[in-house]
């Protein structure tokens, strides 16, 4: 998806509310009048879930109104999980659909926003306030932002069953179509002819899952057998990054699939694979470990 460009606030939010009135009264006349819409089309619409989702890591934080934030108070429900930033652009823009989001299902349906990379508390609530938020807002602990992968863009948002399990994760700003249409299914309601399919979390949601990968952003696998190919992911998972983000090659490459490091340290260990004679033959150069840095800020989708 191409990223959004940043505009005023007032043109932006009024851009938002008329693009979510027509998808709404699309979407309602599709599911009221049309349920097999796309039957007779070659593509049917899609939605993907986690099969067998891990639990979303819980977190404790003090709302901007004094009361806690916490995934356990909506147990039960399902939960929309918004990391944000009010200089966010594209975060902006999706405020009023969140907005009519948990207006809609408020008594089945929890949002809660994670602000990061922003700690001016005053100038937070007054955004709030002026764009009638409607859903608990506080601000993510970096320990949070890493429990969740790093937040790599803004907005991302994750969706949790009502189990408490994070089963799709959205990076940049969303059709706020899709993610009724996944709230609807999460709860057990209509979604027209809209089909669910499921695959296996390698990273996409928890980096931890990287080790499950078969395949890697930017890493060319195919001059492998395959003992050769389960060797080199093996390298990948073990072996850390040493660009300062202190994740491992495999999670850098779908964390950040611009870093150079860890691009070139793949690219090292799949040509010593596919090629041990001559990795041999050559003497290895030592490199410099690069000094521990923070994580990158957050680029906007």
């Amino acid at each position: 998806m191409s990223p959004a460009l940043c505009s005023s606030i007032d043109d932006t939010m009024r851009r938002a509310r008329h693009r979510h009135l027509v998808l709404s009264l699309v979407i309602a006349l599709l599911l009221c009048f049309f349920p097999s819409f796309s039957a007779g089309q070659s593509e049917q619409p899609t939605i993907r879930f986690v099969r067998n989702p891990d639990p979303a890591p819980d977190f404790k934080l003090t709302g901007l109104d004094g009361k806690p934030v916490t995934l356990a108070g909506s147990k039960g429900k399902v939960i929309l999980l918004n990391f944000w930033a009010t200089w966010c652009g594209p975060c902006r823009a999706e405020i009023p659909d969140l907005v009519d989001l948990q207006n809609k299902y408020k008594d089945r349906l929890q949002i809660l926003g994670l602000v990061v990379d922003d700690d001016d508390q005053d100038a937070i609530k007054e955004f709030v306030e002026k764009f009638g938020v409607n859903y608990p807002v506080a601000i993510a602990s970096d320990e949070i932002r890493f429990q969740y992968g790093g937040i790599a863009a803004l907005p991302t948002s994750f969706v949790l069953d009502a189990e408490g399990r994070i089963v799709q994760k959205h990076e940049g700003l969303r059709d706020p179509v899709l993610y009724e249409t996944e709230i609807r299914s999460l709860l057990g309601l209509s979604i027209g002819n809209v089909k669910v399919e499921t695959f296996e979390d390698t990273g996409q949601i928890f980096l931890k899952n990287a080790e499950r990968a078969s395949e890697l952003p930017g890493v060319d696998l195919s001059r492998l057998t395959p003992e050769q190919k389960t060797a080199a992911l093996h390298k990948f998972n073990a072996e850390t990054c040493t660009c300062g983000c202190k994740y491992t090659l495999a999670q850098c490459r779908i964390y950040d699939r611009n870093c150079e490091i860890s691009k070139a340290a793949t690219s090292k260990i799949v040509a010593a694979l596919a090629h041990p004679a001559q990795s041999k033959s050559t003497p290895a150069k030592s490199e410099p470990a690069a000094p521990p840095a923070s994580a990158p800020k957050q680029k906007e989708k």
